[in-house]
């Protein structure tokens, strides 16, 4: 017998997974390359800001673009 995956053997159904798709047909993904210690340093802040990874990492880029175009308009 052929062995699922892990997500096939959690019961995950095929509207589950087609809402999975539309879901991330909407975004797109960045890489961004940093040492293993200091991802640890941004996962933790993250947490102690109770927010994900993501999160933090969209906000300190909306909260950095937002300063830079205040400095542009002086």
């Amino acid at each position: 017998m052929p062995e699922k995956n892990k997500k096939e053997q959690k019961g995950v159904t095929e509207a589950q997974k087609r809402a999975t798709r539309t879901y991330m047909q909407k975004y797109c993904e960045v890489k961004v390359r940093m040492t293993p210690d200091r991802r640890s340093e941004v996962q933790e802040h993250a947490a102690t800001m109770e927010e994900s990874t993501t999160a933090f990492i969209n906000r300190a880029i909306d909260e950095t673009m937002e300063r830079d175009k205040k400095k542009r308009k002086k």
